[in-house]
């Protein structure tokens, strides 16, 4: 017990060392940095709205969560080379999340500044390329998800296997959160039973009177740092490695059912609030 709670806390090298050890990260990180300081700094001083908005609020959000989402990503690196493996794969998958989350947050933040909208937006040909480009570097993201839960689906990392597991489902319940994301494009629009824009919770805007599709689609993202975290937890506790593991997937269970019902809800032009 001693070793495993000594080898949980020897699981990566902190965020700051991870982000020496992933340049591709690190670059991806600090640009959304700027990016959001940009935008909290317009935001007093814009008085346009996009769909009932500020518009520099979505950017910050998309900001604000991309800084979390590549952080999480190093650090998931960094365990997958614990014993020295996939130097070459750590480093072309950290440059290409770290590649992807710079155009895309680029472009919403271009878009705000234009006064118009970043997603489904066909207004224009302008528009209309735009949105496809985010579409292409989000499907390349999945697709690093892909390679980068391969990677620790047959990898030997040394640490617990609740925290491996953990960082496992949280990868798949990311590549669902893809899946729900495409589902929102097909849809057209973020709201179900009415059109986007109507009123919705201070900062979020998720719908108060019909169904959103954005609000499973944000649980479900960020199960990538939850269930991880869940393992790390576990992996501290005195409990045997079976039971770790059982309350771990019950946990995630419980978790991407409420995801699931969520999405359900929200399909039925149901609001959560």
């Amino acid at each position: 017990m001693t070793a495993t709670i000594t080898e949980t806390r020897a699981v990566g090298p902190g965020l700051w060392a991870s982000l020496r050890a992933n340049p591709g990260i690190a670059v991806g990180v600090w640009w959304n940095v700027a990016l959001l300081v940009a935008s909290v700094a317009a935001l007093p001083f814009d008085q346009r709205s996009i769909l009932g908005l500020n518009p520099w609020i979505k950017p910050i959000k998309f900001e604000i969560s991309v800084i979390i989402f590549l952080l999480t990503v190093g650090l998931m690196l960094d365990g997958l080379g614990r014993l020295g493996g996939w130097r070459r794969s750590r480093l072309w998958l950290g440059w290409g999340f770290g590649v992807a989350m710079i155009v895309e947050n680029s472009i919403i933040a271009l878009q705000s500044a234009r006064g118009v909208r970043s997603h489904m937006n066909f207004t224009t040909v302008h528009d209309a390329i735009l949105f496809a480009i985010m579409g292409l570097f989000i499907a390349l993201n999945s697709a690093l998800a892909v390679w980068l839960l391969a990677l620790w689906c047959v990898t030997r990392t040394g640490l617990p296997r609740v925290v491996v597991w953990g960082v496992r489902l949280g990868l798949f319940l990311l590549l669902v959160a893809s899946a729900e994301g495409a589902r929102i494009v097909m849809n057209g629009a973020h709201t179900v039973g009415a059109p986007d824009g109507l009123a919705g919770l201070p900062f979020l805007n998720w719908s108060r009177g019909h169904g959103d599709l954005r609000i499973a689609h944000f649980f479900a993202l960020h199960g990538l740092q939850l269930f991880p975290l869940a393992g790390l937890l576990l992996a501290r506790t005195r409990a045997a490695e079976a039971l770790q593991l059982t309350l771990l997937v019950l946990f995630a269970t419980i978790y991407t059912a409420f995801v699931a019902w969520m999405f359900a809800t929200a399909m039925r032009g149901l609001p959560m609030v």
